[in-house]
């Protein structure tokens, strides 16, 4: 698969032998990987299946949902496997399917963020508007502009940059592979790879992270100056988001710091539960966050355990 006969798979260095213990810990990870599987489909099939929840809203916490499937099933059955294995090894051709979904989960799950914060904006902001702007192909549009973009944009990072290299190593000191270490194991100028992940940096991931703010302020604004039920509508609207906001952003900004900076002074087991966290925590809580926050998804969730 790449340019260098030494490397037909990768060692991931960062696990930790803890004996009898990895059998604990490939049951906790099981009953985690299944509980992220029951909830997200759970919360997909009462969506799709409830006219009245045909709102943009939910449309688009179904695309959140549905890539939190994807990026779980991702990380989770490699981590399962290498849990129970003496010789944690992975072929490049799987090292490299890998990095290509996580960092589609990646992208997706940000660009999907920014995507409600948009349509909160609207819901707030712009309520005698909101149905004509909010159109039902202009849901469908942003939800597949989203998916195809970061599909494509991994599928040119995976197999047009990262491939093609020359790599003088193949041991990756995480418990997954990274695209980061990786391309540091190349014998050969980088300079093109950093250049266009800073490029797509500045120019995407900075755009979304500026309308997020952008709506913000302007949902503050609308809070400040409007009524108390007007407050209360955005508060209890917004809430979840926040709260799905600042935990992917919190542990996608470890990843990123954990990957360009040393971090060897933090005790191995924290590095290791840090790197893991915006793949295996989001996908766990925005079941429960979305579940029990959103007044709708709770009626009917309760309706369904009350057998009405």
């Amino acid at each position: 698969m790449f340019n260098s006969s030494l490397v037909s798979h990768f060692v991931l260095g960062a696990y930790i032998d803890i004996g009898p213990f990895k059998y604990a810990a490939f049951l906790i990870l099981l009953l985690m990987y299944g509980g992220i599987l029951l909830s997200n489909l759970l919360l997909i099939v009462i969506i799709c299946l409830n006219r009245t929840l045909h709102e943009p809203m939910y449309l688009f916490l179904c695309s959140l949902f549905f890539n939190e499937l994807y990026g779980s099933t991702a990380i989770f059955p490699m981590l399962l496997f290498q849990i129970l294995q003496d010789n944690h090894e992975v072929s490049s051709v799987m090292c490299l399917l890998q990095i290509f979904a996580l960092y589609s989960y990646g992208g997706i799950e940000f660009a999907t963020i920014a995507l409600i914060s948009y349509d909160r904006y609207l819901a707030i902001c712009c309520p005698l508007r909101y149905n004509s702007i909010m159109t039902p192909n202009k849901i469908a549009g942003l939800i597949a502009l989203t998916w195809c973009y970061f599909i494509l944009l991994n599928i040119v990072i995976t197999y047009g940059l990262i491939a093609p290299l020359t790599l003088c190593g193949n041991i990756l000191r995480k418990v997954y592979c990274d695209n980061f270490y990786v391309v540091r194991l190349s014998c050969f100028d980088t300079r093109l790879n950093n250049i266009f992940g800073l490029t797509h940096v500045f120019a995407v991931i900075l755009g979304l992270i500026l309308l997020i703010i952008y709506t913000y302020i302007r949902i503050l604004h609308v809070c400040l100056n409007g009524s108390k039920q007007t407050r209360q509508k955005a508060l209890s609207t917004c809430t979840p988001h926040l709260l799905s906001l600042m935990n992917f952003s919190f542990g996608a900004f470890y990843e990123i710091m954990h990957s360009r900076f040393d971090t060897l002074a933090l005790p191995n087991p924290l590095r290791v539960f840090l790197s893991l966290y915006w793949l295996i925590v989001q996908p766990l809580i925005n079941p429960l966050v979305y579940g029990l926050k959103m007044n709708k998804i709770r009626l009917i969730l309760r309706m369904l355990l009350c057998g009405k």
